[in-house]
């Protein structure tokens, strides 16, 4: 079979920009190796702008004039814009299957007429959303159960067949790679660490306020000058191509300007991207890997990847975070919560505890890369086409029923928080309202037990409630 695969993101022939890319080639050399033939088109780099080959049956076409850098890729010119168009136009006319990465590509009417399945990565980004939206072809993969009510409680709300329609395909992992492994080259990539004398925190996150950077400095703060823990190292790979980018540039000027007044420079290490061969040996180095921010993440693989190397990981309760491990397998704080981040990781660093037998069994369960790989390729080799879905916006009456959102999370200490906000929100009435009738309400039933209708309204309206209409 011919498979056309899209990616917004450039792709590299040995790195990979971000957990999407890499589950992206993963995805292509299992089809190429059952012996489909791949072309990947992805966005043109002024330093990345020739094919390449990740196996002999995919190749990788860097073509496409997206804007770069990272964000707003479609702030690029009318004439980008049609030329990408008449490129996967063209590309089309030879694909049995269109497979689009993350939903970037928003022009439903080229692949019209072609079997095409559309793989959303993640809840934030414009562009992924659009197309989340625009869906209205063969197949819809989400890779967490988060990712599912997401799409359900948004555009869900508008098409009665999206259901049948999306299927769960959850983000997994090579546990035959990322194991506990010796640090053999890593250290040639990152000359003055010493895993005898450091203790090692991981932050492998890219440089994006919602990433966790600033979380990561207060707890090291604290871990420092607090916990006396002056030996503390904390890990962060510098971004590729980063002196290319103004806003990667300005981030971390910020980042060394925070950390020069915290006291913190000389416990910052900003190493090389790590390539994706190293990358269990980098994970194994580690004591704890910190993921404290709030960015909305449909899995997070560096957290899960860091578990199955042995090293603990520290996550705030945002988005999927909240859902993929038990709270017995995990270390979890509520977002914000720095005192008990410190807290924890100084009693990780000083146990020198590692990933428990449970965790790791739960992982290699539930999180199998053979039925990642033979679900998508199932997914992509039998799309068929399909009829567009018939759109309906419901109206909201006396008989809608609402419920509090996926993006919604009651801490028992803080009130209601929001992942899209990135606030908690105090509100008796609402609180009391959730806890009473956690399967929905309508405003009849509110108003029953001491609610108003322009409270739910508004409640509605700064998205602490959603119809219940297609879950």
């Amino acid at each position: 079979m011919r498979i056309l695969m899209f990616s917004i993101t450039p792709l590299f022939p040995k790195h990979d920009m971000g957990g999407g890319q890499k589950h992206l080639r993963t995805i292509a050399l299992h089809l190429a190796e059952q012996g489909h033939q791949i072309t990947l088109v992805c966005t043109r780099r002024e330093d990345t702008h020739t094919p390449f080959w990740w196996h002999p049956n995919a190749e990788v076409l860097p073509i496409l004039r997206f804007k770069q850098p990272f964000p707003a890729p479609y702030d690029t010119g009318a004439h980008n814009l049609a030329t990408i168009i008449q490129d996967v136009a063209e590309l089309m006319v030879r694909a049995d299957v269109f497979y689009i990465h993350d939903g970037e590509f928003t022009f439903p009417f080229v692949y019209q007429g072609t079997p095409t399945v559309i793989g959303l990565r993640d809840n934030v980004y414009p562009e992924t959303i659009q197309g989340m939206f625009h869906f209205s072809t063969d197949r819809l993969i989400v890779i967490s159960e988060y990712a599912r009510a997401f799409v359900l409680q948004t555009a869900g709300r508008f098409y009665a067949d999206l259901p049948a329609r999306l299927t769960v395909i959850r983000n997994s992992i090579d546990w035959s790679r990322f194991q506990p492994t010796a640090p053999r080259h890593i250290l040639d990539l990152i000359p003055n660490i010493d895993p005898a004398q450091h203790a090692i925190i991981l932050h492998p996150h890219r440089p994006e306020e919602s990433k966790g950077m600033w979380e990561t400095i207060e707890v090291a703060d604290r871990l420092v000058h607090q916990y006396g823990i002056t030996n503390v190292r904390v890990l962060t790979p510098r971004w590729l191509f980063a002196d290319q980018d103004e806003g990667v540039r300005d981030f971390y000027a910020r980042v060394d300007a925070r950390l020069a007044e915290r006291g913190l420079t000389d416990h910052f290490v900003f190493h090389p991207w790590v390539p994706v061969d190293l990358l269990p040996e980098y994970y194994s180095l580690g004591a704890v890997m910190f993921s404290l921010g709030h960015f909305v993440e449909s899995f997070g693989n560096a957290v899960y990847e860091s578990l199955g190397c042995g090293t603990p990981s520290l996550v705030a309760r945002v988005s999927t975070h909240r859902e993929l491990l038990p709270e017995a397998l995990i270390d979890k704080v509520d977002y914000g919560d720095h005192e008990t981040a410190a807290q924890i990781a100084a009693g990780i660093l000083r146990d020198h505890r590692r990933t428990s037998p449970e965790t790791m069994a739960y992982l290699h369960e539930h999180f199998s890369i053979t039925a990642q790989l033979e679900g998508y390729a199932r997914v992509i080799t039998s799309a068929q086409g399909a009829q567009p879905l018939a759109f309906h916006a419901a109206p909201l009456d006396e008989t809608t029923r609402y419920v509090l959102p996926i993006w919604c999370y009651r801490s028992p200490m803080r009130g209601i928080y929001h992942d899209f906000r990135v606030d908690y929100l105090r509100d008796a009435a609402l609180e009391a309202l959730v806890a009473a009738l956690p399967e929905g309400f309508t405003v009849g039933e509110a108003v029953t037990v001491g609610a108003t209708s322009a409270q739910v309204t508004h409640w509605y309206r700064e998205g602490y409630l959603v119809p219940r209409l297609a879950v």
